[in-house]
């Protein structure tokens, strides 16, 4: 790409300036509100043009004309970021609803219910280190992911204009104190099924902090009686992992109330379609939706 000298934070930033030019990437616009509940200031992003990406994702199906479609298998040029490691590549998300959102794709296909490795968690963890940001892991479809081919996700913080970080951190915090380091709880305070762990100092090398993050990560899987037999998960899941904290959320649907969930959902960041489904969170609040597409406790 001509950027070996840059930083993948720059990286990042001058693939997404080229593929906007290009047109490679469709940002989807939103406007957003926050929709407070139990202390937690839920944002929720309303689309104003789901229906482009759902005529663009058709039209990509068409060409293919098959139902095998991968879109990472190749993957479009003018959203290659940088190698990670010699398994995986990052990409940036052609259909942003944040600027910057990357996508950690391996090189070769491999399920998304697959567990997640030492090189997925390695290659995590090098855009981890350099963008200041969340990241995540739908393991499924049920989980809310969109595509089968393995992709784990980092999106840059903040999440909406005028917020911090995300909303449901400040409530894993009070956390900190309680916890030892890689002790995995529960947040007495969600009423669905969850664990949290705190990873410590992360200033280790991405191999390093992807060790930490493999243990606790089985450790979770076990904590929450997500089957698997050592390689493929029988129980779809979501992951969020910060530079502090991790928490995994077992995933039962792939929506409630017509409202999809992915991992964003549980972070405390929610996405409708259009207004009457806005009524709908704002009707049924949105612990109540997260608890359906989980487990209640």
């Amino acid at each position: 790409m001509g950027n070996n000298n840059l930083d993948l934070w720059s990286k990042i930033n001058a693939t997404t300036i080229n593929a906007l030019q290009e047109k490679a990437l469709k940002p989807i616009e939103t406007k957003y509100q926050f929709l407070e509940e139990q202390n937690i200031n839920f944002i929720v992003r309303i689309l104003d043009n789901i229906q482009r990406k759902e005529n663009a994702k058709k039209k990509q199906k068409k060409k293919q004309k098959s139902t095998e479609y991968n879109p990472f298998l190749p993957y479009e040029e003018k959203l290659y970021v940088d190698d990670l490691g010699d398994s995986h590549v990052c990409i940036l998300n052609k259909y942003n609803v944040v600027n910057n959102h990357v996508l950690i794709i391996t090189k070769d296909f491999e399920p998304q219910e697959n567990l997640l490795n030492i090189n997925d968690l390695e290659a995590f963890w090098m855009v981890l280190k350099q963008v200041s940001g969340l990241g995540f892991y739908n393991a499924g479809a049920v989980a809310g992911a969109s595509q089968p081919h393995k992709h784990l996700q980092v999106i840059p913080f903040p999440l909406a204009p005028n917020s911090q970080g995300f909303p449901m951190e400040n409530l894993v915090l009070n956390y900190r104190s309680k916890l030892r380091d890689g002790e995995v709880v529960t947040v007495d305070e969600l009423p669905y099924l969850q664990a949290i762990a705190f990873t410590g100092n992360m200033e280790k090398s991405a191999k390093e902090s992807a060790k930490i993050t493999k243990e606790l990560y089985h450790q979770m899987l076990e904590y929450l009686s997500i089957e698997n037999d050592g390689k493929t998960s029988r129980g779809n899941y979501n992951l969020l992992v910060t530079k502090q904290w991790m928490m995994m959320i077992p995933r039962t649907q792939p929506k409630a109330e017509s409202i999809s969930i992915n991992s964003l959902g549980f972070a405390g960041a929610l996405l409708v379609k259009n207004e009457e489904q806005l009524e709908i969170i704002k009707q049924y609040k949105p612990l109540h939706i997260l608890k359906k597409v989980g487990i209640e406790k």
